[in-house]
């Protein structure tokens, strides 16, 4: 089976905020974690992929951030798809047009990337894939309705910053975070190498070193640790485990499913 490096993106909309990168490297038995960081411009992005593989290294790239964004207002298609399977697991996606998103220079930031990857490192944005066969491309992806499908939730995490929301039950859902990543993919197929330097990555100091500032760029890793695991997913199933929301032309969302949201 192909060796190939599964990299997440947790995508900031705008380059004054920080995105989470994370790289697993598939052997044929297992994936181990490269490494999981913060980083903040385009260029720190492209330049942090491209020193994760080689010119002709087969990559799978997932990228928590709206790709294709063709509508002016309202929402895309995939993201109404998306809600109406997930909302009542908490994981529906955020409407995404171009008003909302265009604060990038003026253009969508994902767009941006999704260029500048094919354009420079030849990772060409792609919804459709051939499991396990050697490919350099990119899909959109949404952690949350993962998180339902491969921890087998019946609600998302509560992890996230929101108004209401305790500091306690932010960390309590973290801890909970890391033990599903750490039993879940751990014994999930594809396999989750549970090695070393990812029993570092997962533990507890990382929840109470510093303040929130600091707990947000953990979060973000964590994300982009996940979206790592989806991009091995999908090119491990393709569309025998996962499912296309929406279309290339109007915007889409790759999500796994199970037998609660295989059907819409």
């Amino acid at each position: 089976m192909t060796n190939i490096v599964g990299i997440g993106l947790d995508l900031a909309w705008s380059a004054r905020n920080n995105t989470g990168i994370a790289a697993l490297r598939w052997d044929g038995q297992c994936a181990s974690l490269i490494e999981a960081r913060n980083v903040g411009s385009d260029d720190d992005i492209i330049n942090a992929v491209k020193q994760l593989i080689g010119a002709n290294q087969p990559v799978v790239v997932a990228i928590d951030a709206p790709l294709t964004v063709p509508n002016l207002e309202g929402r895309r298609p995939g993201d109404a798809e998306v809600h109406r399977v997930f909302g009542r697991f908490h994981a529906g996606a955020y409407p995404c047009n171009r008003r909302l998103l265009a604060t990038h220079h003026g253009e969508v930031r994902g767009e941006v990337i999704a260029r500048r990857l094919a354009h420079e490192l030849n990772i060409q944005h792609r919804a459709t894939i051939d499991p396990r066969q050697p490919t350099r491309q990119a899909f959109e992806a949404f952690p949350h309705p993962a998180m339902i499908t491969l921890f087998g939730l019946d609600r998302t995490l509560k992890y996230k910053a929101k108004a209401g929301r305790s500091l306690p039950a932010r960390l309590t859902a973290f801890r909970e975070y890391q033990r599903l990543i750490r039993e879940k993919l751990g014994k999930g197929e594809p396999k989750l190498e549970i090695d070393e330097k990812l029993v570092h990555l997962l533990e507890e100091r990382h929840l109470i070193a510093g303040g929130l500032t600091t707990l947000k760029r953990y979060e973000d890793r964590l994300d982009a640790i996940l979206c790592a695991y989806i991009s091995l997913y999908y090119w491990y199933w393709g569309l025998q485990r996962c499912r296309i929301f929406g279309n290339e032309e109007e915007g889409y969302i790759i999500a796994p499913v199970d037998d609660r949201t295989r059907e819409p």
